[in-house]
């Protein structure tokens, strides 16, 4: 197999339509302030010093990533892993964050892009009470980029289809990881899930 190389790309690719490139815009407006507003879940994206790159899923109850103005997103984190892989990257590598909301049934994406800063702010945590805790961290987004994304990937794919994989067909993540590492106790999917409800 060749790698492609950039001059590879322009005869593979035409080039974007002058519509594609006016639709990236350098504020949120009210279509995108809507959107946001409807969003349960999105993807984080972090680059760090080395090059790397970090993508995290991010989720809540609906609106839970607050729109603070026009060119500021506050989102609050909760508990998780303890990686933070992505606020490493926010605070020791570019800086730059890309967000991709997603809302259930709709099947556009949009994406929100900036630089990220990180808060443990007691006045702003207490705003943001969810699942009766505040957030550990919450980090604010100065935005520069906002543009919506065709539907097309999440067409092909059907991801809103009402037919779902049971989640029978495989096993529960902390069997996933005792079988990769010999580490900890491998507990059934029930019990993960429940779990998973006092940690929310």
């Amino acid at each position: 197999m060749t790698d492609l190389c950039a001059e590879d790309l322009a005869t593979l690719y035409a080039k974007p339509t002058p519509r594609v490139i006016a639709k990236a815009r350098p504020a949120i407006d009210a279509h995108a302030k809507k959107f946001i507003e409807m969003s349960p879940f999105c993807v984080l994206a972090t680059s760090g010093l080395d090059g790397s790159v970090d993508a995290s899923p991010r989720g809540g109850g609906i609106g839970f990533v607050h729109v603070a103005g026009s060119n500021q997103l506050l989102m609050p984190d909760r508990a998780g892993n303890n990686r933070i892989d992505s606020f490493r990257n926010v605070v020791e590598g570019s800086g730059f964050v890309h967000l991709l909301f997603f809302v259930p049934g709709i099947d556009e994406t949009l994406r929100v892009g900036g630089r990220g800063t990180l808060s443990a702010d007691p006045d702003i945590l207490a705003t943001m009470v969810e699942f009766g805790k505040p957030p550990r961290a919450v980090l604010s987004v100065a935005v520069s980029e906002v543009y919506f994304h065709c539907g097309k990937a999440l067409m092909r794919s059907k991801l809103w289809s009402p037919e779902k994989v049971q989640r029978s067909v495989m096993p529960s993540i902390s069997e996933v990881i005792h079988d990769q590492t010999n580490l900890g106790e491998p507990e059934s999917q029930e019990i993960v899930e429940e779990r998973y409800k006092t940690q929310l």
